[in-house]
């Protein structure tokens, strides 16, 4: 009996070696690039990688928390201050034609949005935060159309299999400000609010012509803005770089679900175990990010300054307005009257 078990045996385990070879190898994770400026990077959420750069990279942000729902291979290229120049000369070289999936959001530091926000934050005597307001909405009319549309295109040629998703940008201010040392007047927060509505209808626009896919962040994070009572955008911050960005909440109930059906397919829900696999990426992160250190370094984060009325340009202001700068009451009394007026003269146009 041992004699004729011993071919059966042989040729069984010849089968079981056919088929274990025969079958395919472990499926490579889906690689996914995370391009563009501090919306996406993750400023704001206050934790960010050790990848030697200002780039301000979290594993709060959005691409950590959906890369790592998913299993995707991250390559985390946006980085805090880019522009579209930046995302050209930096970022782009990241992408390949393995690339599966890409996400983008640039556009608003082109615009020079945080200067608009360093303006229109100060008293109304001070700045003409309607003619910043002005010169960011023709830059978004007349030059950025074209700009997207060549990034997009250089986006594509590199990437000519992957799914790109085009995000968007929040809404900063609910009508209230609510911070002690910023003078938003609420003609001024439904300005800046309309203008982020045009930046988006833009960067939609352009999206769509190169048949990418475009991530609307404007209602989720309707009631969510700037004091509300459940803050996903920080206000005025310290360190102020976190600014008018979005926090840990904006990235994990705001602009992940946005974004992820577009990535994934389906909606990703930031749970505890989502988080704990982003949070253990972060050194693999860093790593990976410190290759293109040199290159990331030359990008300077663009951020707000809160109002300094010690400024000779600020004392001299006052003192043409008749401002007491000792005196909070005649600060605000003054800056009431000047916003009124410039509210008059934006509602005459």
């Amino acid at each position: 009996m041992a004699r004729r078990r011993a071919p059966v045996a042989a040729a069984l385990a010849a089968v079981t070696a056919l088929v274990v070879s025969a079958a395919p190898a472990h499926a490579a994770a889906p690689s996914y690039v995370a391009l563009g400026d501090s919306y996406s990077s993750g400023t704001g959420t206050r934790t960010y990688l050790a990848d030697g750069t200002s780039c301000l990279r979290s594993v709060h942000a959005y691409p950590t928390l959906i890369a790592s729902a998913k299993g995707y291979a991250l390559n985390f290229r946006a980085c805090s201050g880019a522009k579209i120049a930046d995302v050209t000369n930096t970022q782009l070289s990241a992408l390949t034609a393995s690339t599966a999936y890409v996400t983008i959001s640039v556009g608003g530091n082109d615009a020079g949005f945080a200067d608009v926000l360093t303006t229109c934050a100060q008293p109304a005597w001070l700045s003409n935060c309607n003619g910043a307001i002005d010169r960011a909405e023709s830059y978004i009319r007349t030059t950025l159309p074209g700009a997207l549309t060549t990034l997009y295109a250089g986006i594509r040629a590199k990437a000519p299999n992957a799914k790109v998703t085009v995000v968007g940008y929040p809404r900063i201010f609910n009508g209230v400000d609510c911070n002690l040392l910023t003078w938003f007047s609420s003609t001024e927060m439904a300005r800046l609010n309309a203008t982020a509505d045009l930046l988006n209808a833009t960067t939609s626009a352009r999206a769509s012509a190169a048949q990418f896919s475009f991530a609307n962040p404007t209602t989720p994070f309707v009631g969510h803005a700037v004091c509300s009572s459940q803050e996903w955008i920080n206000g005025l911050s310290n360190p102020i770089v976190e600014s008018y960005h979005p926090n840990r909440t904006g990235h994990a109930s705001g602009y992940t679900p946005t974004v992820s059906p577009f990535v994934t397919g389906s909606t990703v829900t930031v749970t505890a175990a989502v988080l704990t696999k982003a949070k253990a990426s972060q050194q693999r992160l860093a790593d990976q990010q410190r290759a293109y250190a040199a290159a990331d370094r030359l990008i300077e984060p663009e951020m707000v300054a809160a109002p300094d009325l010690t400024t000779p340009e600020a004392r001299a202001a006052a003192r043409k307005a008749g401002v007491d700068l000792s005196s909070r009451a005649s600060i605000d009394a003054v800056d009431r009257v000047h916003a009124a007026r410039q509210a008059a003269e934006f509602a005459a146009r």
